[in-house]
């Protein structure tokens, strides 16, 4: 393929191979990418054309912030991973005393003496 025998214009363009042919032949002109372009491919293209034109000191600031964005994220992650799990731990445990209690007041419907319901379930009475 011959760039300088592409002639086709935005509104001519019909196939996925016009796109991409447009789009390399064209993208040193664009200040921004064209609505024809708004395929994630594309902007992914566009991006990184983007960054490909960046000084070196630009890139490094832009790797740089990258690195402090993902870091931010991967402490948000696991921040909330850990509350998550103590989120189960604590509803387990409540669980249990709901459990505990609903039981308690069974064994009191059938007569059983305080001090056998404290022997069976662990608990004292004032945990009731």
């Amino acid at each position: 393929i011959e760039m300088p025998n592409f002639q086709k214009k935005e509104s001519e363009l019909r196939t996925r191979l016009d796109q991409w042919l447009y789009f390399i032949k064209y993208l040193e002109d664009f200040k921004q990418i064209p609505l024809i372009f708004r395929d994630t491919v594309f902007i992914t293209a566009f991006e990184t054309a983007e960054l490909a034109k960046m000084t070196e000191a630009d890139v490094f600031a832009y790797e740089r912030s990258l690195k402090v964005f993902r870091d931010n994220k991967a402490t948000f992650e696991y921040a909330l991973e850990q509350a998550k799990k103590e989120g189960r731990e604590q509803g387990r445990e409540e669980g249990l005393k709901i459990a505990q209690r609903a039981m308690v007041q069974k064994m009191l419907a059938q007569g059983l003496d305080v001090s056998m319901i404290e022997a069976i379930t662990g608990l004292s009475k004032e945990e009731w």
